[in-house]
């Protein structure tokens, strides 16, 4: 029964993510000379509240699945790079704390093809602000900061590969403030 969740929660994800993605496509094919509306997606599997990195300890357990678009407007140049919007959600599969979030990504393209993405936003979760429940972050508000850093290699001009890591955290404005990070790998598809 938890296998056939876990598949549903996947699915539910990239289904959500590629049905904005056509979406977008399918206008891009309407106004050929126009802009893209979206300039990739990206899914993942993220390690659920890992131990020792900027939340310092780990109470939840699971895997996060993870879809991510970002779109290609508006985009700002800024330090040898580019700024542009996203929008994505992760799915605990243990019943713990998911999230939909949006926010600004900046990346920086290397000639090598290794990329570097770093971002700030904001993130709406399902898990808990207070509890005395054990194996539970207590993560003050429901909606929280959030900060992602990925790094990554472009196989094509189409297909990516990299390892992102995300804090989402109320930034000390109320306690507690337990924080929750996840680790992962993602495939990315630029159109």
């Amino acid at each position: 029964m938890v296998i056939k969740k876990n598949v549903f929660k996947l699915v539910s994800s990239m289904v959500v993510t590629l049905a904005l993605a056509s979406h977008a496509k399918a206008e891009n094919l309407a106004y050929p000379n126009g802009p893209q509306l979206i300039s990739e997606i990206r899914f993942g599997i993220l390690n659920h509240d890992v131990d020792n990195l900027w939340s310092n300890f780990s109470e939840e357990s699971g895997t996060d699945f993870n879809g991510e678009i970002i779109f290609s407007r508006p985009v700002f140049p800024l330090f040898t790079g580019v700024v542009r919007p996203n929008l994505g959600i992760s799915i605990n599969d243990s019943g713990n704390t998911s999230k939909i979030y949006a926010g600004f990504l900046w990346e920086r393209e290397f000639a090598s093809d290794f990329f570097l993405n770093l971002g700030i936003g904001l993130a709406v979760h399902d898990g808990e602000t207070e509890t005395l429940e054990e194996n539970k972050k207590q993560l003050g508000l429901r909606v929280l900061l959030r900060f992602p850093i990925e790094v990554g290699y472009s196989f094509t001009p189409n297909h990516r590969l990299s390892i992102a890591f995300d804090h989402i955290s109320n930034g000390y404005l109320v306690s507690p403030n337990e924080g929750l990070d996840t680790l992962g790998v993602r495939y990315g598809y630029r159109f």
